[in-house]
């Protein structure tokens, strides 16, 4: 086996790593408010968000082509310089995913690894090195507008929700609303499938160009498809616990017409965007949406602290992923070759495991996921209970908190 076949294998598994922090980072992002009004059980929501995950990366392959083609310019680089550039920016992608899940901060998973790789591709061969008219037309545009197109169009559909359904029973509406919040949210992982594990393909893809293994105009390989699948799938079944609950806890108290709400807008905007190839942030999206419902519901609570911490952990993804994966590209490439991969890989898998033992002095799991939210995510020590989806009170106790909130 030659070195640079080892260096290939190396990137391709820290992808398929990104790929996996990818997947429980933003389960959240189909499964919070069903999980917090207990229309699903936590542990029945994330099986069956992986479930559709690992479906929804099969159809379509519009967004792995944006990733492969309109972020790094492969006019000005190739072989093993490009091969760097990937593996650091993927290692920089890991890196902030981990360091966002640890603080519960509900960030973009798509921002880190562009962010990464910009930054890699600057490190090694400056401005000239990333498709500028690319990431600006079809990342950061994006990345403004979706939110706020989202929690309009969540806003207007949970007034309309509470205005139709206004003269039905609480207990009645709660029950319908929980059952049609399954559906919804299985829409959202659908699509989060269709957006977010494209990127990783196309990251995949790239790799295999820099290599040789295939030209540029080839097709997406079944392999790679699959495995990129499997691999978001894997990761949305662990969980992401600690963004679940602030997304679904911290962010608003939500009911299930507003969970409906949310979900309805957030699959339809992903949808959409997936048809038109835009590697659009599923994580904004979902926020936005959830934020909508607040403002579109009279007398719910919005915290805009909380809030406000994720704004700016948006702000600064792609300039700090973009940090991470210059300081990467440089250690490796002053050690050089492989034994350079080779050490950055075994500083990812260092850091890697401090957070993810820093993150169980606070454990958050499915056990304390909904347990009421009192400023911070570590729940108390007397964490209440997952409510059960059978619950036909949890609307009306999430009514009384709003009113005694406001």
């Amino acid at each position: 086996m030659t070195a640079e076949l080892v260096v290939l294998l190396v990137v391709v598994l820290t992808a398929l790593a990104f790929d996996f922090t990818n997947g429980f980072h933003d389960t959240g992002n189909a499964m919070a408010t069903s999980i917090a009004t207990g229309a699903l059980r936590p542990k029945v929501a994330v099986a069956l968000s992986a479930t559709l995950n690992l479906i929804g990366a099969f159809l379509s392959v519009e967004v792995a082509a944006t990733v492969a083609k309109g972020v790094v310019n492969l006019q000005s680089v190739s072989g093993e310089a490009l091969l760097l550039i990937v593996f650091a920016g993927l290692v920089g992608g890991i890196l902030w995913n981990l360091a966002t899940w640890l603080f519960g901060l509900p960030s973009s998973s798509s921002h880190a690894l562009f962010g990464g790789l910009i930054g890699a591709a600057i490190a090694s061969i400056g401005m000239s090195g990333v498709e500028w008219s690319g990431v600006l037309g079809k990342v950061i545009i994006p990345a403004l507008l979706s939110p706020v197109v989202a929690a309009l169009v969540a806003m207007v559909g949970t007034k309309l929700i509470y205005r139709i359904s206004r003269d039905v029973p609480e207990g009645t509406k709660g029950r319908g609303f929980r059952i049609g919040q399954v559906g919804t949210a299985s829409l959202v992982s659908l699509a989060h499938g269709t957006n977010d594990a494209q990127k990783t393909m196309g990251v995949i893809f790239l790799a295999l160009v820099a290599h040789g293994t295939i030209s540029a105009d080839a097709e997406m390989p079944f392999w790679v498809k699959l495995s990129c699948a499997v691999a978001i799938a894997l990761g949305t079944y662990l969980g992401g616990w600690r963004i679940i609950r602030t997304l679904g806890k911290g962010l608003v108290e939500i009911a299930a017409p507003q969970g409906m709400a949310a979900e309805s807008s957030s699959a339809a905007i992903i949808l959409t965007s997936s048809h038109f190839g835009l590697p659009l942030s599923t994580t904004h999206v979902a926020t936005g949406s959830i934020l909508g419902t607040g403002l579109g519901r009279k007398g719910a609570e919005v915290r805009w602290g909380v809030a406000g911490r994720m704004a700016v952990a948006w702000l600064i993804t792609l300039p700090s992923a973009g940090i991470v994966g210059a300081i990467c590209w440089a250690v490796a490439h002053l050690i050089g070759g492989l034994p350079g991969i080779l050490v950055v890989f075994a500083l990812l898998l260092a850091l890697a495991a401090f957070m993810y033992m820093r993150s169980r002095r606070e454990p958050v799991d499915p056990g304390n996921v909904n347990a009421e939210w009192e400023g911070g995510l570590a729940p108390g020590a007397e964490a209440a209970p997952t409510p059960s989806p059978t619950g036909a009170d949890h609307d009306a106790g999430a009514d009384r908190t709003a009113s005694n909130n406001t």
